[in-house]
Order: C-alpha cells, then sequence, then structure tokens
C-alpha cells in the first residue's frame, strides 16, 4: 500500500521524517488529560495508577474491549483521525449490542515514534466521538511498538435488562439495521480488489472509516429483541454466533439482505450479495424479535430517526444457519482472524 508522505509519516515502519519529539507524560498530559466528556460520575480519572467512577444504584457495568492493529483493520496510509474514530466506534458498537448507555473509556496507544502531529489529530478525533456519546476518559497507557489501539469501553444498564445472544427462541424473526456489506466493499476499494467511481466509491469508503455506533437504537431494543449482537465478522457468522449460544438455529433468506444503492452499483448484484454477507466491518446490529414484540418494533421503527431495519429470517429449532437463495443452500463463511 501508499505510505504516507513526510508530513504524514506512514506507521508501517519508524520514519525519520518527524516534528520533534514529546515524552510519554506530556503527551498524555497534553493531549488525554481532559479528552472526551466531563462526567459527574468520574471520581478519579486520567493521571493515577487507576480510575474510580461512581456507578449508579440499580444498575450494571457492561464492560467490552476491542484491538485495531495497523495493516490488519485498517491500512498503513489511515488518517489518524479515522483510526481513532474506528478504534472507539467499534467498541460503543459492542456497548449498543448490550443495550447500555455509553459512560467511561481507557485508551492504550502503541506508536512505532512519539509524533505529536499524529497524535495530536488522533486525540482531537477521538475526544470528538467520545464527546458526541458522553463518553469520558478515564485512564490508559502509552507505549513504544508496532502501531495498534486498544480501548476498553463501559456502559451502563438497569439491573437485568442488558441484551444478550442468548435469549433466540425458535419463532423469533431475525433483523439488521442498516446497509451490510458496505464497508467491506469500502475497504475493498481502498485496497484496490473492487473498481468504483464518485458518490459511491466515497459512500462506501466511509462507511469503512466511520461506522455509526447504533447506540440510540441498543437503548430501544431493551425489553423488545430477544437477542442481538453487532456485525463485525460477517452478517452470516455473526448470527450463527448468536444462534450457538442461544442453542437454536436460523434460515437466512438472501434475497431479504438489504443492498444499498452504492454497493450495487460498485460491485454489481452476485458480489454485492457475497460483501453483505460475509464483509463484516459494518458495526451494524443483528436482533431476534419474538412475535410478542413485534408491533413494538413496528413503532420503534416509525420513530424518527430510526435506522433502516430489514426482517432478513427467522430463528427454528436445530443448529447452525442455513443461507437460503430461493430453494437453494448456500455455503458462506465470515471472516477469522487465525484462518487464511
Amino acid at each position: 500500500m501508499q505510505c504516507w508522505t513526510a508530513r504524514r509519516p506512514s506507521y508501517a515502519e519508524p520514519s525519520t521524517a518527524l516534528i520533534e519529539m514529546a515524552g510519554e507524560f506530556e503527551l498524555i498530559d497534553r493531549y488525554f488529560t481532559h479528552s472526551g466528556a466531563q462526567r459527574s460520575d468520574v471520581v478519579l480519572g486520567v493521571g493515577d495508577d487507576g480510575a474510580i467512577v461512581n456507578i449508579p444504584e440499580g444498575h450494571e457495568l457492561v464492560v467490552v474491549a476491542d484491538t485495531v492493529v495497523c495493516g490488519v483493520h485498517f491500512p498503513t496510509d489511515a488518517e489518524p483521525a479515522d483510526v481513532a474514530y474506528r478504534a472507539l466506534a467499534v467498541n460503543l458498537s459492542d456497548l449498543a449490542a448490550m443495550g447500555a448507555q455509553p459512560a467511561w473509556a481507557t485508551l492504550a496507544l502503541t506508536l512505532p515514534t512519539a509524533d505529536e502531529m499524529w497524535v495530536e489529530t488522533f486525540a482531537g478525533a477521538f475526544s470528538a466521538l467520545a464527546r458526541k456519546f458522553e463518553v469520558a476518559l478515564i485512564g490508559g497507557d502509552t507505549t513504544r511498538g508496532p502501531l495498534s489501539v486498544t480501548v476498553q469501553a463501559m456502559g451502563l444498564v438497569p439491573r437485568g435488562s442488558a441484551l444478550r445472544r442468548s435469549g433466540a427462541r425458535p419463532g423469533d424473526l431475525v433483523y439488521v439495521t442498516g446497509w451490510p456489506g458496505d464497508a467491506a466493499a469500502g475497504l475493498a476499494l481502498l485496497q484496490g480488489r473492487l473498481g468504483g467511481q464518485g458518490a459511491d466509491r466515497g459512500w462506501l469508503i466511509r462507511r469503512f472509516q466511520r461506522p455509526e455506533p447504533r447506540v440510540d437504537w441498543g437503548l430501544r431494543l431493551r425489553g423488545v429483541a430477544s437477542a442481538c449482537i453487532d456485525v463485525s465478522d460477517g452478517l452470516a457468522a455473526d448470527l450463527g454466533q448468536l444462534v450457538s449460544v442461544s442453542g437454536v438455529g436460523a434460515v437466512l433468506r438472501v434475497e431479504s439482505v438489504p443492498l444499498s444503492r452504492a454497493l450495487y452499483a460498485c460491485a454489481g448484484e452476485e458480489r454485492a450479495r457475497e460483501f453483505a454477507l460475509c464483509g463484516g466491518d459494518d458495526y451494524e446490529l443483528l436482533f431476534t424479535v419474538p412475535e410478542s414484540r413485534r408491533s413494538e418494533l413496528a413503532a420503534l421503527m416509525a420513530l424518527p430517526g430510526a435506522p433502516a431495519v430489514h426482517c432478513i429470517g427467522e430463528i427454528v429449532a436445530g443448529s447452525g444457519v442455513r443461507v437460503r437463495l430461493g430453494s437453494r443452500e448456500l455455503a458462506v463463511r465470515g471472516f477469522d482472524h487465525f484462518r487464511p
């Protein structure tokens, strides 16, 4: 892949084209001490050996963590603002899938060099997204090494109300928000594995670089959805994870999986279906709803600002996911870090 210019050095390898180096504690103090939202429930935040927060009475703490690695989760020439956004957004998506209200986060940042220009841009984007979702940065770590970012995010749910993967039952319908496949196609465009031009290309790349965490929708699904997961490894694979934990099976109907206009225009129908079923990186919510709650879901879908929501299958007795296109069954699989 193309490396950055001297103004924005590539983080594939250390570069000598850097501005003046700053020390670890200088970077933390300058860019992260007051990052994100300022919350009254933070007793002690950045700057001590540990953070102290107040958990409201009647609530439970939901804790998630994700690592994004240069060359694995984002290209070596990715903008630092996009890296920061993505690192926090994927964690917010996990909280959304649990029906949790985001509250706090920690950040572990591994850098090849103390490039202050890169860190300043990264920190600004991280803080902006954190403020949007009222997340306070309460601690973390910086160290030297290959570029990677680890975020741990914490959220709150009323006791006993968290969404889980384990609640799906035969007869439930399966739904997905948004337009699966767009982000995987965006990455393929960046890597030269897919062609596309104009607004459609820009839309798909943006969907990869800046996934939108469905936090509000996750909160609304509490008490309505029987099970929920976010789409990170591919629609079929993540549905497989959900039904495995729930001890049921599912039928996924390919013709019901939504395709965005941009994805269809750049990839064509057959390849667009492949991206939608197997691509991953969309961070949309995949959830199940029992018959007794479908009218409540319909009411939520009619609210202003609700995302596009599509019914794509149903939960059945048995195990595994049967992917059907008309009368045919297809064999599909999602992303696995340790499988070629």
